[in-house]
């Protein structure tokens, strides 16, 4: 049986971040050979996976990133079983090369074409820094969703990385703080949709005919009822969820479309994700 020396082992752990013990095992069964037991800890992460594949990933972290110039910016939500893995470092440091690389790579239609990708800094591939992590950690970890939003876009993590928002908006001269305040906004009243215009056309028709039907019957002069039920629908609106009907959180004395009206700007779209939802 070939020594295996303590040198030899720490140089394992520097290459591999896996536990001095875990990395001894591996080389005492490679004969001390480090390529060989680089491979055999690789497969030990199919058999961590195999293993926790039931398990319940009910905590987590959503990770942002926004372009400079606020032209794009990205989510990605990993899932996990623990808190203390959710906001742990490895964590952090992974989200963060799984962002950079969805803002600045070539583009990604899911998370294992993400994870294919190289890793920023590194001279890995995202999936194989994702097996070292899952082998370190030793619990189900999951890449469960990504996406990319072309701008002027800004973005909202709450503080616990379990509700993130992504805000688009059109104007002349984009207002960033504005924009995040609105995202900040989204986070905590989690509308529905966007605009009036994304309600389902046939619930608006609805409506609308019902509330004229009414101002009829109360006896309202014919050249004032469409005034009075489109004031009336406003309620609707809101109670429909649609972002900018809604009391802006910030100053409840404007709508959320008053307010961007006020920095020149009219929302375009947002993304709303809970974690695990």
């Amino acid at each position: 049986m070939a020594e295996i020396t303590a040198a030899a082992v720490k140089a394992l752990r520097e290459i591999t971040d896996l536990p001095m013990m875990t990395c001894k095992k591996a080389l005492v069964q490679a004969e001390g050979d480090q390529d060989k037991a680089i491979e055999i800890l690789r497969e030990e992460v199919g058999k961590v996976r195999e293993k926790r594949a039931d398990n319940v990933t009910n905590e987590g972290f959503i990770f942002s990133k926004v372009s400079d110039d606020g032209s794009a910016a990205v989510l990605v939500e990993v899932l996990c079983e623990s808190a203390p893995v959710a906001t742990g470092q490895d964590l952090a440091q992974f989200g963060a090369q799984l962002t950079e690389q969805l803002m600045t790579g070539p583009g990604a239609a899911t998370a294992e074409e993400l994870l294919a990708q190289p890793a920023p800094g590194t001279d890995q591939t995202l999936q194989q820094i994702f097996d070292t992590i899952v082998n370190k950690i030793r619990e189900k970890i999951v890449v469960a969703r990504i996406t990319k939003q072309e701008g002027p876009v800004a973005a909202y993590v709450h503080h616990n990385g379990k509700v993130a928002v992504l805000f688009k908006a059109s104007g002349e001269k984009p207002n960033f703080d504005l924009m995040r305040d609105v995202a900040m906004h989204i986070a905590a009243m989690q509308p529905t949709v966007c605009n009036e215009s994304d309600v389902d056309p046939a619930l608006v028709k609805e409506q609308r005919d019902q509330l004229t039907a009414e101002a009829k019957a109360s006896g309202k002069p014919d050249n004032i009822i469409d005034k009075i039920v489109d004031g009336r629908l406003k309620n609707f609106y809101v109670e429909q969820g649609v972002l900018v009907a809604q009391a802006f959180a910030k100053d409840d004395s404007k709508t959320v479309s008053q307010a961007l009206a006020e920095g020149g700007l009219t929302a375009d779209s947002f993304t709303l994700w809970v974690l695990g939802s």
